[in-house]
């Protein structure tokens, strides 16, 4: 299972502490120009060690194209491409080798193989992600010809929120701090946090919020291969991910009479009046707004004393070193936007091949 989607395809390969993460995309259309500039962008918005609230690993998280692409475009052929470990302090990781840290992928991943890579977490280390975010660049350039964005910004760091809606907010606003937040007030104040928090040798959770405007009618599925099921899947799917909800979500105290979305006629264009539904109805994208939270949970790496056992059972205490984040927020928002631009591009190609064909 390390293959995302059903035209749009990325496979993923690498650990943490391996020599190379990268991947594998098939089903690209051929003749998109590749802007690497852009998709480079991309990785600096989720490399390692970008601000003081990240992990002071330093990674420069360069990416090299193999194949797939000739004289600046897509070539219909599939593209591979790799990142080169180039910081890894493996040695940080002996004292672990033998022993199941908590809320980690240790103990099921040893039951589950027979063996793992110790090493920053190998193959479950959320430096995997970076493949995803590669690929997901690919696939907003791609969105981007079809006038589809997506955009995504942390909305909440443990008790702070931003319950703004994300309409009246300066989305240009969100690359101004390093949490990612376009509140700057509340961004500062979680700033704060994630400082006192990373102080204390701890960790803290939060919330993204994506939206994804300009999606025409008619993506996903009624039954199985419902559009939102896809998200929630690609969501749930991102390292440290514990809950997802598209539009009005678990906000329900209102009644029906309420929240339904009352279509009318916007000069010949049937629209809308609200969009509690979040832009997806019966599973099927209904051409507003797709707009969804996704919640991380804090941090299981703590540099604290920790009681665990080893993996002959025996009572142990840990405490982890090296590098870590206090918070993956700022750091996820751009993985987010990824998986979300890998489904409804896979989405809007699977909807392609269902035309009528005369």
């Amino acid at each position: 299972m390390n293959t995302f989607g059903n035209i749009f395809r990325l496979t993923s390969f690498g650990e943490s502490h391996g020599q190379a993460v990268g991947g594998i995309i098939d089903g690209c259309p051929s003749g998109i120009e590749m802007d690497m500039a852009f998709i480079q962008n991309e990785l600096d918005r989720r490399r390692p060690g970008q601000s003081n609230i990240t992990t002071p690993r330093e990674e420069g998280d360069k990416v090299s194209f193999l194949s797939g692409v000739f004289e600046g475009k897509t070539t219909g052929a599939p593209i591979a491409f790799t990142i080169y470990n180039k910081n890894q302090h493996s040695s940080d990781y002996d004292n672990l080798k033998n022993i199941y840290r908590p809320s980690h992928a240790d103990y099921t991943y040893a039951k589950k193989y027979g063996n793992r890579d110790h090493r920053g977490g190998g193959r479950s280390s959320a430096r995997e992600t970076i493949a995803r975010v590669v690929a997901g660049a690919v696939a907003k350039l791609i969105l981007k010809k079809l006038s589809i964005n997506v955009i995504a910004y942390t909305s909440q760091v443990g008790n702070i929120v931003v319950d703004s809606d994300y309409n009246k907010l300066d989305l240009s606003q969100i690359e101004a701090t390093p949490v990612r937040c376009p509140h700057i007030e509340k961004a500062n104040e979680m700033i704060q946090l994630i400082e006192e928090v990373k102080a204390d040798g701890d960790t803290i959770g939060g919330v993204v919020t994506c939206i994804v405007s300009g999606t025409p009618v008619g993506l996903g599925e009624p039954v199985f291969g419902k559009l939102h099921a896809a998200l929630g899947s690609a969501m749930l799917g991102i390292n440290a991910v514990k809950g997802f909800e598209y539009g009005q979500g678990f906000d329900v105290g209102m009644r029906g009479s309420q929240v339904n979305d009352v279509f009318y006629n916007d000069n010949g264009k049937i629209s809308t009046l609200t969009n509690n539904s979040g832009g997806i109805q019966a599973g099927i994208s209904n051409g507003q707004d797709i707009y969804f939270r996704v919640a991380f949970k804090p941090v299981s790496t703590i540099l604290r004393d920790q009681k665990t056992v080893d993996n002959t059972g025996q009572d142990t205490n840990i405490k982890a070193k090296g590098r870590h984040d206090p918070c993956v927020l700022p750091r996820a928002v751009p993985i987010v936007e990824a998986m979300a631009a890998l489904t409804i591009l896979d989405y809007y190609l699977l909807s392609k091949a269902q035309l009528t064909f005369e």
